[in-house]
């Protein structure tokens, strides 16, 4: 976190519950400020929504004051956060960049080659090599993915782990609520009721990555040169206004600039929403089957996996979370 938007981040935070509850709020960042298709020398707390509306169609609790604690805000709109997953030719060796998915899933990207101790793995998103918490370790993988033709003579991989996504959906864990839970059905019981009673998060969990790794069959069936980008040539960290490049399945090669940072986000998996934080957005340079794409500066340098976006924007994982979390670390460039 740079000092000069540290203020911004602390800001965010303190409001980030209700501002999330208002309609059509998808994410809140921290970004430069944007006045008639200017961006402006104004770092903002930046709210994305699925549709801009004029304030005289918004409840005055829906509203986005203009200021918070003194700091600016700006209103974008983004359109609803999808997870990519969707609608090329296979490849041996395969390179990150191309066509890859779980037998489950349309299909995603290989993002880029990590290793743990000697052992090699493909790197991409949850919802593409796990088909979203669905997937056991020992899947198969396919190159390419299942809707670009890749069939059970296409494995390459099978999966070995992921960082499950936590949905708002999901049972709630707590003892005391289950108990009360409990003795609620026993009673509807007692009274011949027919219904029954699941406690639930009233919210979304927080996640901070939706990645997976999978173990190739053969270790020479996989190459860590990134289509049309070459081996990355390190890891940094995103920031504001960096620029950046990426190879993904669907749109190939594409550059952008990271406009937001500190992103908090709703991200739709099929009718499912899952909430992210920490996460970084850039603006449009993807679409559906780019997930798992890695993010890369123009150095060369890897920055983050890409696993979300809208018709507008692109949200990435930063890099050191996803290693952090999978516990490895990225093949790069001796």
């Amino acid at each position: 976190m740079t000092p000069e938007w540290k203020p911004l981040a602390q800001v965010k935070a303190a409001h980030l519950p209700r501002l999330l509850t208002r309609r059509h709020v998808v994410g809140v960042g921290i970004g430069y400020k944007v006045k008639g298709g200017q961006t402006l020398d104004v770092l903002s707390v930046v709210v994305s929504v699925e549709r801009k509306l004029p304030a005289a169609q918004l409840a005055p609790s829906d509203r986005i004051p203009p200021t918070l604690d003194g700091i600016p805000t700006d209103v974008i709109e983004t359109g609803r956060f999808r997870a990519f997953q969707d609608p090329t030719r296979r490849y041996r060796p395969a390179p990150p960049g191309v066509s890859i998915g779980h037998p489950l899933v349309t299909a995603g990207t290989f993002g880029c080659v990590v290793r743990r101790g000697n052992e090699v793995f493909i790197l991409s998103n949850n919802h593409v090599l796990a088909a979203t918490n669905r997937g056991r370790p020992g899947d198969r993988i396919r190159q390419p993915g299942p809707v670009d033709g890749g069939t059970v003579a296409d494995e390459i991989a099978e999966l070995v782990e992921f960082v499950p996504i936590r949905f708002g959906d999901e049972p709630a864990t707590c003892p005391w609520v289950e108990l009360f839970t409990r003795w609620l059905n026993e009673l509807l019981r007692l009274i011949g009721s027919s219904h029954r009673l699941q406690a639930v998060r009233r919210q979304a969990a927080i996640n901070e990555v939706d990645a997976a790794i999978a173990r190739p069959f053969n270790p020479s069936d996989i190459t860590p040169a990134i289509l049309q980008i070459g081996i990355p040539k390190g890891v940094a960290t995103p920031v504001l206004g960096m620029e950046v490049q990426k190879f993904g399945r669907t749109t190939q090669y594409t550059r952008g600039r990271i406009i937001q940072v500190d992103v908090t986000a709703n991200v739709d998996y099929d009718g499912r929403v899952a909430t992210f934080q920490g996460q970084v957005m850039a603006g449009a340079m993807s679409a559906p089957g780019d997930s798992g794409s890695a993010i890369l500066d123009l150095n060369g340098r890897l920055v983050g996996l890409l696993f979300a976006g809208s018709e507008t924007t692109t949200l990435i994982h930063p890099i050191d979370r996803v290693l952090q979390a999978l516990r490895v670390e990225a093949v790069v460039e001796e």
